[in-house]
């Protein structure tokens, strides 16, 4: 009979983060509050405290927030397979429209063509600048933590690749602690998500024995599929902020070995505003496009594994210690530096790669300032920036 019930909510978790992953547009903000809808108001699996106890854990992570959230409130429905379930659910379609794309990316030409990924790329400058913009007014809302931000985007802006970002956000840590002390008190509360110190233990082991042994082993083996899994493993690894944070780790990862170009690259990400769920399935397009293998189907699923991978083991690993661990001080003053840095981050990811490719001239810079609008001021759907910027840069291409 248990084993029954078992299954019967492992399926419910599915079949109700399915019909989420088919609709929730807007990005990891918009889910967390599709999935307060869904969860505690309509279907009363938790309550609001629990809930934003919840919410307050995936944020505290590295890792898409969203989908870290959505795997927690499976794990606390059904278990480790409804954990496994509910990221099924929420992902897939998402997942098979970005392959779907890559497949037809693949086999676009001429002129019309052309025009769409201009489009799509201009589209990119206005979505990010949002994303900019709503972390700013949140997480910077003091002098010290824009100063932190500034001197973080300089950082990653003049000290190319990932390298440059962590060091960004170590810098950003240390500037916490020294300087945010005093910028806020987290709630306490009791997260009851069923993992035990011990599983939650083998996890973190795994997490880190993964971060520090998958480059060894692709250096070791000249093993491609092993350098590619450390590159989206590694990208989901060290993503603060949510899931437009990726972009530049992504970029340093794939772009700059030359494993895919700059324009194939922004029109993916472009792409992945249109499409409802997780922003993280952007690695689905990249693995499947791929100019080296693995590439193509088994590219997209190892690169789909590779860069949810690690949000979801820090969930398993860390729920066990977090009630003790985030009321300490230091803790919550290193964490308001790093969110404050992934700010700078993403600013300089707007100016280089992704404005430098877009802003060609002054007919592209009008469009992204329009774009920008219909996006912060007047609050339109991305998607729906999407289809408009397509539209426009098809009907562009012929003048």
């Amino acid at each position: 009979m248990r084993d029954r019930q078992r299954w019967e909510r492992s399926l419910e978790v599915f079949a109700a983060f399915l019909k989420l992953g088919c609709t929730s547009f807007g990005g990891p903000i918009a889910h967390l509050g599709y999935f307060r809808n869904e969860f505690v108001v309509r279907r009363g699996w938790l309550s609001e405290k629990d809930y934003a106890d919840i919410v307050g854990l995936c944020q505290f992570l590295p890792g898409p927030t969203s989908s870290q959230v959505g795997f927690a409130l499976g794990l606390l429905r059904g278990g480790k397979l409804g954990a496994f379930l509910a990221w099924i659910g929420f992902t897939l379609p998402s997942a098979l429209a970005m392959i779907a794309f890559a497949a037809g990316a693949d086999r676009l030409g001429g002129t019309v063509a052309t025009g769409i990924l201009t489009g799509l790329k201009i589209v990119a400058v206005a979505v990010v600048a949002q994303a900019v913009w709503g972390m700013a007014t949140t997480l910077c809302p003091d002098m010290r933590r824009a100063a932190i931000a500034l001197a973080a985007g300089v950082i990653a802006l003049f000290a190319a690749g990932s390298l440059g970002q962590i060091v960004a956000l170590v810098a950003g840590a240390v500037a916490g602690l020294a300087l945010c002390r005093d910028a806020g008190q987290s709630s306490v509360g009791v997260i009851a998500l069923p993992v035990s110190r011990r599983a939650g233990g083998a996890s973190l082991v795994i997490f880190l024995a993964l971060l520090l042994g998958l480059p060894l082993g692709a250096y070791l083996t000249s093993s491609q599929a092993l350098a590619m899994f450390d590159a989206f493993y590694r990208s989901g690894a060290l993503v603060f902020g949510g899931g437009h944070v990726v972009l530049p780790l992504l970029e340093a990862r794939v772009v700059e070995p030359g494993w895919i170009n700059p324009s194939q690259f922004i029109a993916g990400y472009a792409a992945a505003q249109a499409v409802p769920g997780p922003l993280f399935t952007f690695a689905a397009y990249l693995g499947m496009s791929l100019d080296v293998p693995p590439n193509g189907l088994p590219g997209a699923l190892l690169a789909l594994v590779a860069i949810f991978l690690p949000g979801f083991l820090l969930v398993g690993g860390v729920a066990p210690f977090w009630n003790s661990f985030r009321t300490r001080p230091t803790v919550r003053a290193a964490l308001h530096g790093v969110n404050a840095a992934v700010v700078g981050i993403l600013g300089a990811a707007l100016v280089s790669p992704i404005g430098t490719a877009a802003i060609t001239g002054w007919e592209a810079l009008a469009l992204t300032l329009v774009y920008g609008a219909l996006l912060i001021r007047y609050a339109l759907q991305p998607w729906i920036i999407v289809l408009i910027g397509a539209a426009i840069g098809a009907a562009m291409a012929f003048y």
